[in-house]
């Protein structure tokens, strides 16, 4: 018993050192343990591995890793819903989003933004770590003028500054190690089947595409973006009431358990519900005639 209680304990205590220094640190006490007769070479062995893939699961990813992410789980989401082949279209949804963009409080990223209309008739949007912004014709077509539009894309753009869909592989990252960690405990680190945690990208992309298409982010995260969203939006000069206009019309077309926002976002209501406990009031969006007749022309026909 004795032996197999005490690998765990200095697992117990490795884990409150540094990433930095986790791993020597684990080197060094796994020499003492073997030169003592504590811990076996089989051991000793699993103590490190699992080391390893605690310290992997709390390093940060550079823009770069993110960047290559990004354009992986954008791929995935072309594989599911084609692009709108119209360059006026993507065009002026792209001048849109980069105004929002350069003004949010992450306007450089690695690789830029990238904004595309997806050809559904889905209501969604998704925006992966990378930057790239999708929005189907079906959410277009809750947009009923150019500030509502935009309340879309600064949502969007919010997920990207809160990095929201980092934090889910960091979060299913970090279970995988824990589970590693009970697995090599239950068999008293003697097996040579070590959990796989040396992929670096392995199932991210499955995690993200999973929380962006077919989970939904948590409520809160939907909120934060939300408010993000209100806050950029009057940076920029657009009108926040777009967000909760398009919230309602929305409301109106989603149909229960349907396969789109009604399954991975919050109801419309609870939506409106918290953005205007930020002192948003709704009020009918007053428009520029020439901003409204640029939104006719563009998307009219969406």
């Amino acid at each position: 018993m004795k032996t197999r209680l005490l690998p765990l304990s200095l697992i117990a205590l490795l884990s409150l050192v540094s990433c930095q220094t986790m791993e020597s640190a684990t080197s060094i006490a796994t020499t003492i343990g073997q030169s003592t007769g504590v811990v076996s070479s089989s051991q000793a062995d699993s103590i490190q591995k699992t080391a390893r893939a605690v310290s992997r699961s709390a390093e940060e990813f550079t823009p770069e890793q993110e960047y290559y992410i990004g354009r992986s789980v954008g791929a995935v989401v072309l594989t599911k819903y084609p692009a709108h082949e119209d360059d006026k279209v993507n065009q002026y949804l792209n001048i849109i989003g980069q105004t929002l963009a350069q003004a949010s409080d992450m306007p450089g990223i690695f690789g830029g933004y990238h904004f595309l209309v997806l050809n559904s008739n889905e209501i969604n949007a998704f925006a992966t770590p990378s930057g790239l912004v999708f929005v189907t014709r079906g959410l277009l077509r809750c947009c009923r003028n150019e500030d509502a539009l935009a309340a879309v894309l600064a949502h969007e753009i919010g997920h990207i500054e809160l990095r929201h869909g980092m934090q889910a592989i960091k979060k299913a990252r970090i279970t995988e190690a824990l589970t590693t960690i009970a697995a090599e405990g239950a068999k008293t680190f003697g097996s040579k089947e070590v959990a796989a945690l040396t992929e670096t990208f392995g199932g991210t992309i499955t995690d993200i595409t999973n929380t962006m298409i077919e989970k939904g982010y948590s409520r809160s995260a939907e909120y934060e973006a939300d408010l993000k969203a209100v806050k950029l939006l009057r940076r920029v000069g657009y009108d926040p009431n777009g967000l909760v206009e398009m919230l309602t019309a929305m409301k109106k077309n989603l149909k229960a358990g349907g396969l789109d926002f009604a399954k991975t976002h919050p109801s419309p209501e609870n939506r409106i519900e918290e953005i205007q406990k930020d002192g948003i009031q709704y009020a009918t969006v007053k428009i520029p005639t020439a901003r409204q007749q640029r939104f006719q022309q563009m998307l009219g026909k969406i």
